[in-house]
């Protein structure tokens, strides 16, 4: 049920996305040209933009680089969006929790890194448009040592780079 509401969240992001917006002059504007045009608002192809309206970053269970369903619903509206911004690139980081040594770690990122950058190719995104990188444990999201703090850790980061 959990997986099904987060879907139709996801889907309702995109579609919110996309949506038309009048202009004072009555014409249509798409929702991207909207807030970028509107002081303070987000900039239509940017990070901020990927974070608000699809979301950044997918969560790993512990010692895996497979994907979830939740993160690949979450890849998908990372592809479409990227579909819309071709001239957009990325970086996928891989990230650990703390446990483990920091040699293993960094192969645990690199797969991870690696699960998000080919789930994305086999959707349709040019791997030219696309580097990987793994830190491993070395930039936590959370610092701790309890099961909240390594859950935020094991991840996997889109992050624009142009």
């Amino acid at each position: 049920m959990l997986k099904k509401l987060f879907m139709l969240i996801v889907a309702g992001f995109f579609l919110a996305s996309c949506a038309a917006t009048k202009t004072e002059q009555g014409g249509d504007v798409d929702a991207a040209s909207a807030s970028s045009s509107s002081g303070g608002e987000i900039t239509a192809g940017t990070q901020e933009d990927l974070i608000v309206n699809v979301g950044d970053r997918v969560f790993f269970e512990f010692d895996s680089s497979e994907l979830t369903v939740d993160a690949q619903a979450t890849l998908d509206a990372q592809a479409a969006w990227l579909m819309q911004y071709p001239d957009t690139n990325i970086t996928v980081e891989g990230h650990a929790d703390e446990r483990g040594t920091r040699e293993y770690n960094l192969a645990l990122g690199d797969k991870r890194a690696f699960s998000v950058y080919s789930y994305l190719a086999q959707a349709g995104v040019d791997t030219n448009r696309m580097e990987y990188v793994s830190w491993g444990k070395e930039r936590p999201e959370v610092i701790g040592s309890d099961e909240t703090a390594y859950s935020q850790n094991r991840r996997g980061v889109t992050l624009v780079s142009n």
